[in-house]
C-alpha cells in the first residue's frame, strides 16, 4: 500500500498538465445542503450542442493520497483517452470521504447526477458509471443501488463486495480485471460474472494478464474495448 502516494502524485501531475492543455475541462464546486462543497471536474465535448443529448460518464477515481480535483486527474489520464470516441460529457467528482461506498459519497454523487442534466443535454438512456480500484468498488456499489439512473457499468480492478447483483436489473456490465492484480483478487469478479450469466444479464468479462494493480495506464485499451461493447449493447436495446 505504500505505492498509493506515488499513484496520487502521478494523478496530481496530470491535473496540472491537462488544465493547461484542455480548456474544455472545468474544475468546479457544487454546494450540497448538509454535505458542503463537492469538488468535481467536468469535460464537455468540443462539438457540444444544447439540442443534441450526449452520453454521460461518471468516472470514480481510485484511492491514494488525494489532492484537489483528484477525480479530474483520473479522468484526464485514463477515462478520456479510453472513451475519446464517445463524444461524452464526463463527470469526475472528488470522493468526499475515504470510500465511494459511504452514505455521504453516495449522496454527493446523486446530487451531481441530478444537477448536471439541468445544465447540459444528457441522454438518460446512456449514462455509464466506471471507476478503478476504489472507484471500481464504487462502480459496483452505485450501479447495484441505482439501476434506474445508470445504463451501464464498467468496474475496473474493483471488488463487487457483498452488493446484491440482482439490483443491476438488466444493466449491461463489462468487468475489467487482471489475474495478476496483487491488491484486489480476481476471484470475486469471476464469481460475479457467473452470477450475472445465471441472471441472464448482459455481461462481459475482460480478463487481463501481465498487468499489476498499480499499472493503471495499462488498462486504457481494455476500457476502450469495454466502451465499444457497451455502445453495442445500447444500440441493440433501441
Amino acid at each position: 500500500m505504500r505505492l498509493l502516494p506515488l499513484v496520487a502524485l502521478c494523478l496530481a501531475a496530470a491535473v496540472r498538465f491537462d488544465a493547461a492543455q484542455d480548456a474544455k475541462v472545468q474544475q468546479l464546486v457544487l454546494l450540497v445542503p448538509e454535505l458542503g462543497e463537492i469538488r468535481y471536474a467536468l469535460s464537455i465535448p468540443d462539438n457540444y450542442e444544447p439540442n443534441n443529448p450526449y452520453p454521460l460518464v461518471l468516472a470514480l477515481h481510485p484511492g491514494g493520497a488525494r489532492t484537489p480535483y483528484y477525480g479530474g486527474a483520473f479522468m484526464n489520464r485514463i477515462v478520456q483517452p479510453a472513451l475519446s470516441d464517445w463524444g461524452a460529457i464526463i463527470l469526475a467528482p472528488d470522493c468526499p470521504t475515504r470510500a465511494w461506498t459511504s452514505v455521504k459519497a453516495e449522496r454527493a454523487v446523486l446530487a451531481l447526477l441530478d444537477e448536471i442534466p439541468k445544465r447540459y443535454a444528457v441522454d438518460r438512456d446512456r449514462i455509464l458509471v466506471t471507476g478503478f480500484s476504489l472507484g471500481g468498488r464504487g462502480t459496483w456499489f452505485l450501479a447495484t443501488r441505482h439501476s434506474h439512473i445508470f445504463s451501464g457499468a464498467i468496474p475496473i480492478a474493483g471488488s463487487p463486495g457483498d452488493d446484491s447483483l440482482d439490483g443491476l436489473g438488466s444493466m449491461p456490465v463489462n468487468i475489467i480485471h487482471s489475474r495478476d492484480d496483487e491488491v484486489v483478487p480476481i476471484e470475486p469478479a469471476r464469481k460475479a460474472v457467473k452470477i450475472l450469466k445465471l441472471l441472464q444479464n448482459p455481461v462481459k468479462f475482460t480478463e487481463l494478464s501481465g498487468i499489476g494493480h498499480f499499472a493503471m495506464s495499462d488498462y486504457i485499451n481494455a476500457l476502450t474495448g469495454a466502451g465499444t461493447w457497451m455502445m453495442q449493447q445500447w444500440q441493440e436495446e433501441k
